[in-house]
């Protein structure tokens, strides 16, 4: 053995390790507070974010229904009807009547939600009764593709389908004579055809089964409770 080999009697003790305690109460300690500042923040943000929602909401009313001026927020109740709420109510049982300067009434939108290529779509699309036809369509909520499936609220050509789509009911009242369709760009030949955006097919697709799904409940309904939406007086 070489002198400078240390001898095992000569090696250095380790000092015994750290008791758990303390960083276990370290970490629960840091967790407590991140949780009770997240709760905070979100007590702080949930007004703020829904008036934000609730502006641009009234917003794209006046978008997909041309004319109005004014809107009145309905419920519809089974068996019940529609019957008006504060603007400010919530749910999927809720209707947006407009109204132009004369108080008389433009189209109702409707709320539709539907799964695109990446997640869910969220659109509010204007009704006009007199029409039988949908007069406009606003994107509310998307997280598609930048650059392709966003394009569904931008592009001229995708929002021209919806300046006159038609939804006219059977002669009974019950159901859409055609319901709405999606078909390659370039390949619309019926007024109920909705010509898919070229890159962008699996949203053009989805935002059209889903307001095809939603205006063969809507539009019936609405149609046969028109006196329900009577003129509105608009305040100067």
């Amino acid at each position: 053995m070489s002198p400078d080999t240390p001898r095992p009697s000569d090696a250095v003790a380790l000092p015994p390790p750290p008791p758990a305690w303390p960083m276990v109460r370290a970490l629960v300690g840091v967790g407590l507070v991140c949780a009770v500042l997240i709760v905070l923040v979100y007590q702080y943000t949930r007004p703020i974010i829904a008036a934000n929602q609730l502006e641009a909401r009234q917003a794209a009313v006046f978008q997909v229904l041309p004319g109005a001026v004014s809107s009145t927020t309905y419920r519809y109740v089974e068996g019940e009807g529609f019957t008006p709420v504060a603007d400010d109510a919530s749910g999927d049982d809720l209707v947006f009547a407009g109204y132009d300067r004369q108080g008389r009434l433009v189209g109702v939108a409707v709320e539709a939600v539907g799964m695109g290529y990446q997640d869910a779509v969220r659109v509010l699309y204007g009704y006009a009764p007199d029409r039988q036809a949908i007069v406009g369509m606003q994107v509310l909520d998307s997280r598609e593709t930048p650059g392709l499936g966003d394009r569904a609220n931008t592009d001229p050509d995708f929002l021209a389908n919806f300046a006159a789509l038609d939804v006219s009911l059977t002669e009974d009242g019950q159901r859409i004579a055609h319901p709405i369709e999606a078909v390659k760009h370039g390949e619309k030949t019926e007024p109920w055809q909705i010509d898919c955006i070229t890159g962008a097919t699996i949203t053009s697709t989805a935002i059209a089964d889903m307001m095809r799904e939603s205006t063969a409940v809507w539009v019936p309904r609405i149609a046969a409770s028109l006196d329900a939406f009577q003129s509105r007086e608009v305040t100067p």
